[in-house]
């Protein structure tokens, strides 16, 4: 197999890594890639907003499957641009990437299909609008922008000034540019969070290890909101009885209601849950794998990777059984100065050629001459595999430290609190 990566982080990084131990793949392509996606894939010039032109380069490479890492490039409309050319490619289609793309057509979609979400207050135009709503809410609540922000247009607060002054940012100063033109206010939930992603093919869908990601910049969840600070996956991570619960009353629901609206998902599909008293509750949809919850995901997988993306492409995904190691994983990220606001770029990278028993999977670097140096907010992710949490996080920390360059920062408390999940309830902690 030839394979055909579009994307360009470290989560692209871990799926070319994993997808080259199979002896299935012959060659993968990665566009644009980056300097370490460089060791274990061909990278090409690519440019993530030209569907067209990433759809005409791939007519020339004549990729046996694409798989797409990012949301942008499909809620444009890639998967669309690929199947008019008769391209095989993992992901759904603009109309269905809406799950992500639109906050606004996610929280309708929930409320018409009964898929369990928090309650809203208001979905606002104007920012007089939304600030007058705050009078009347009760607190914490939520600020989404309704459209993409890189992972960071959500505000969880119990500050009227602080939600005040995210919806200025948002809808006046239009920080985020249209992504920012509505705002959603809703109520703010409590309980632990997971991420639960499946691969589907619109009908049959096959689950992928529950994983946890942190997306406060700082220790003890403070600080703005991230792309992401760290991943954990383990076995226990939620007990078979909340995961079935999780299949019955949200994945095939969302599933099942996308079909029912005419927008057949295929794809990778991704549930931000929050484990509530009452259930768990969707806070977001993505369109794709999570990052950096791939990254800690591959440290895990038992099955050829390359073999499940094709049978999702060949329709035959319900016959696919992916086995994962009844380990644990960790996933560190190691970020710039001034990240998540306006990184310092141009750093030189010490430690990357010390022995070490994790992966280090590129985020935003540039190689120049021998040495490796900080291109982008995310730098570097710092997995590793353990018989527990307690384990693959000692690893993990002890390589991270091997690792150094200016204002480099990452959070200390990646899977510090381990909590094992049963119908929302924590039961149990390591």
């Amino acid at each position: 197999m030839k394979i055909f990566i579009i994307g360009g982080g470290g989560r692209e990084h871990a799926l070319a890594w994993k997808l080259r131990q199979s002896s299935n793949v012959q060659h993968v392509w990665c566009a644009p890639g980056n300097d370490g996606i460089a060791q274990v894939a061909e990278c090409v010039a690519g440019n993530l907003e030209d569907v067209s032109g990433l759809a005409e380069f791939a007519e020339r490479l004549n990729p046996d499957l694409t798989l797409v890492g990012p949301e942008q490039p499909l809620v444009l409309g890639i998967a669309d641009e690929f199947a008019k050319r008769g391209l095989p490619i993992v992901g759904p289609s603009k109309k269905s990437a809406q799950l992500e793309g639109s906050k606004v057509f996610a929280k309708d979609f929930m409320q018409r299909h009964g898929i369990p979400t928090a309650s809203t207050y208001g979905i606002f135009d104007a920012p007089v609008d939304a600030y007058t709503s705050l009078c009347e809410v009760d607190w914490p609540v939520v600020v989404k922008a309704d459209g993409l922000c890189g992972g960071k247009g959500v505000l969880v607060t119990s500050s009227p000034d602080e939600a005040t002054a995210f919806i200025e940012r948002l809808m006046e100063m239009k920080e985020f540019g249209d992504a920012g033109k509505r705002v959603i206010i809703e109520e703010g939930l409590s309980g632990p969070e997971i991420s639960y992603m499946v691969l589907t093919d619109g009908n049959a869908f096959v689950p992928l290890a529950a994983s946890r990601d942190y997306k406060r910049l700082f220790d003890n969840d403070l600080g703005p909101n991230t792309g992401g600070m760290g991943a954990i996956s383990a076995e226990d991570l939620i007990s078979a009885d909340l995961e079935k619960l999780i299949q019955e009353k949200v994945v095939r629901p969302t599933i099942d209601g996308m079909a029912r609206d005419g927008r057949k998902y295929e794809g990778f599909l991704y549930f931000g849950l929050m484990l509530t008293k009452s259930g768990p509750k969707v806070l977001e949809f993505n369109c794709r794998l999570g990052d950096p919850e791939t990254e800690a995901l591959v440290m895990r997988m038992s099955f050829d990777l390359a073999e499940l993306l094709q049978s999702a492409v060949t329709g035959s995904l319900s016959k696919s059984a992916p086995r994962w190691e009844p380990k644990a994983s960790v996933c560190l990220v190691l970020a710039a100065d001034g990240y998540p606001g306006k990184p310092v770029t141009g750093a030189s990278i010490a430690g990357l050629d010390r022995p070490c028993e994790c992966a280090v999977f590129h985020a935003g670097t540039k190689k120049a001459g021998n040495g490796y140096y900080v291109h982008s907010g995310r730098v570097l992710n710092v997995c590793a595999a353990g018989d527990s949490i307690a384990e693959a996080r000692s690893k993990a920390y002890q390589a991270a430290g091997q690792i150094s360059f200016d204002g480099m920062h990452y959070r200390k408390d990646i899977g510090a609190e381990v909590r094992r999940i049963a119908r929302g309830q924590v039961i149990g902690s390591e």
